[in-house]
């Protein structure tokens, strides 16, 4: 009988034991150093015939690049209702299948706009002009669940860039900073409703700032803060951007991420749309415009947010905005001197900071 009474105590610990190992595993490959890369145009880009090529010069699906440089997320831009051919929900699904069939994880930033949405820019979608904050609030939550259970993303970024609020002027947090955090609430109940797994982003460009909107929003349920860091913008003290995350990180517990970045490889163009960065006094005095400099600088931010506490990952931004669409084209891309392709669409020594 003792005999029996101790075989039943040994296996009750083994299965507790094992049981605790695998939630363990669980819990640390859930929190995996993210690599990310936004690839937001890729369909567009593609659809009009563009290639891409490895380091090896050959032809190659660019999401199946970065998979085999170590990147391991893919950032996806989506709008609501667009009225240029990109980024609309259809589009945005089948990229997000592609990342998954290359067993690389879904990131979706949701703009809550039918463009562009940053700082100065967070249109209401045009679909829900005058309707009342409540049958706003209500179209909020169906468009999300729509989202979460047919996109099924590992992270969802409610809103982006969201410092003063989004989908105005119903969610202005200077306005109506009430309405402002009913939206974010709603949104966030819902995701954790339907896909309980998915980790919930807020997303704040910049430094200066995010410590008052970060307070605004801590009773908010989610768990990843995302910072936007761009030396054109944003200053060059990257001491500065690891404090500020350092804080944020340890004031509200969550974890922090450097959502977006980029660097340029040369101050040189190679179409005719003006790009945003051409000069010196634009980038980090540090790093060169430059394929090392541009890896270097990449290779500082990841470190940065490795030496964080609380620092989970990083982003770049624009990775495959090359000129697409000719060097003569005034309507080709104001990035592509910052892309992670070069002027022949060959990828850049940058893409090893992935690995």
């Amino acid at each position: 009988m003792k005999i029996g009474l101790k075989l039943v105590a040994l296996l009750t610990i083994l299965i507790t034991f094992s049981f605790s190992c695998s939630k363990e595993e669980e819990s640390n490959t859930s929190q995996e150093f993210i690599k990310a890369a936004d690839m937001s145009m890729l369909p567009l880009i593609e659809s009009e015939g563009t290639i891409y090529y490895n380091s090896n010069n050959i032809a190659e699906d660019a999401l199946l690049t970065l998979k085999n440089a170590g990147c391991n997320t893919i950032r996806i831009r989506l709008w609501h209702t667009p009225t240029v051919n990109q980024s609309g929900f259809n589009e945005v699904k089948s990229l997000a299948q592609r990342v998954k069939n290359h067993g690389m994880k879904v990131w979706l930033s949701v703009h809550y706009s039918d463009t562009w949405a940053d700082p100065g820019n967070q249109e209401k979608p045009s679909a829900w002009d005058g309707l009342t904050f409540t049958q706003l609030k209500t179209q909020v939550e169906n468009y999300t669940a729509t989202i979460v259970n047919e996109i099924q993303p590992d992270i969802f970024q409610i809103g982006n860039e969201i410092n003063n609020g989004f989908i105005y002027p119903d969610g202005n947090l200077e306005s109506n900073e009430t309405q402002f955090l009913s939206l974010l609430a709603s949104a966030s109940a819902v995701i954790r409703t339907n896909r309980p797994a998915t980790k919930i982003m807020l997303h704040y460009a910049g430094i200066t700032g995010a410590s008052w909107f970060f307070s605004k929003t801590a009773a908010i349920d989610y768990d990843y803060i995302g910072l936007s860091y761009y030396p054109i913008w944003h200053g060059t003290d990257i001491n500065l951007l690891q404090q500020t995350m350092t804080s944020l990180g340890q004031t509200h517990n969550k974890k922090v991420l450097v959502a977006e970045t980029s660097y340029p490889f040369t101050f040189n163009w190679n179409d005719w749309t003006n790009n945003v960065i051409g000069l010196a006094n634009q980038i980090h005095p540090n790093y060169a415009a430059s394929p090392e400099g541009q890896k270097a600088f990449l290779l500082q931010i990841k470190n940065t947010v490795k030496n964080t506490p609380n620092g989970l990952g990083f982003c770049y931004w624009g990775t495959e905005w090359i000129a697409f669409r000719g060097t003569v084209s005034t309507n080709g891309s104001s990035w592509e001197n910052q892309a992670l392709w070069d002027f022949n669409h060959k990828v850049l020594p940058a893409i090893s900071v992935f690995n």
